[in-house]
């Protein structure tokens, strides 16, 4: 990757992790998950009113909308709100990157180096030693189980990106036609399961923290970030795009320790700097 393209990576692993601050400060505020979604998706679409439709078949751009956005983010933020610490999740979400990395071999026959794999490996293993702490500090099994299926749905999302080539109107008119797919879904999802008297009583009773998560999540972390996501997944491999994200957890975790108190605990961050290891092991470059 060229350095500015590194530079953009970066700034999506900034932008990606303080969203998850963001996430829990929309739910505290009464903002029902599935809800949360959809109205996350119906202002990042906007754009589509005046960018160009991406030229793609429209199997593919519902496929990468249903797994990109409508799986990912659905099982996300009902995790959060099943027992999922924002700081905790931000670490759980980066298992996509090794998911990614093996869908991709799989599917798109880019096969990953021993050295990644091993990263994989040591990853895995920092989260199993999170899995340990269920039970304790805010974390359930159903909040975990839910964050991890919403990594595996990223992981499927970014695969089928990286087959979808550069996009026509560039990334942010992607992620905004991309976003029209999950509004439907998850409105429906949201009245059946959390019923029209929640989703009455959230609209009627956001109050500012509410309102600027949702605009949060909308600008910055998906028409910004996923747009520039998009954009260097259409011209490198997975394999070397993916593991970048897993820096998330690092302004994740330090923005959730910040701004709202989160703690961890020894063995908890034994599971983190494993995760991270994964990374300096699997996606650096090292020296002979």
């Amino acid at each position: 990757m060229t350095l500015p393209h590194i530079g953009l990576a970066l700034l999506v692993a900034l932008v990606w992790g303080f969203n998850f601050v963001m996430i829990r400060l929309g739910l505290d505020d009464g903002v029902p998950p599935l809800l949360m979604g959809a109205l996350r998706f119906s202002v990042a679409a906007l754009p589509a009113l005046w960018l160009p439709r991406p030229r793609m078949r429209p199997w593919r751009w519902l496929a990468i909308g249903s797994f990109l956005f409508t799986g990912q983010f659905g099982l996300l933020f009902s995790g959060m709100a099943a027992g999922m610490p924002p700081g905790l999740a931000s670490v759980t979400q980066q298992s996509q990157a090794f998911m990614t990395a093996l869908i991709a071999a799989a599917a798109l026959r880019e096969r990953p180096s021993a050295r990644s794999v091993a990263g994989m490996a040591v990853a895995f293993s920092g989260l199993a030693l999170i899995g340990t702490t269920v039970g304790t500090g805010g974390v359930t099994a159903a909040g975990l189980s839910l964050c991890l299926l919403a990594a595996l749905s990223w992981a499927v999302g970014n695969v089928l990106l990286r087959g979808a080539g550069p996009a026509v109107g560039g990334a942010v008119a992607l992620m905004a036609w991309l976003s029209l797919v999950p509004v439907g879904p998850l409105l429906l999802l949201s009245l059946a399961v959390e019923g029209p008297g929640a989703i009455g009583a959230a609209l009627a009773g956001t109050g500012t923290a509410g309102v600027a998560s949702i605009l949060y999540q909308a600008v910055p972390a998906t028409l910004l970030g996923y747009g520039i996501w998009g954009f260097l997944m259409a011209r490198y491999p997975a394999s070397v795009v993916a593991p970048f994200a897993l820096l998330v957890p690092i302004s994740g975790a330090a923005s959730a320790a910040i701004v709202l108190g989160e703690s961890f605990g020894a063995v908890r961050l034994a599971g983190m700097a494993l995760v991270l290891a994964g990374l300096g092991v699997g996606a650096l470059r090292w020296r002979r």
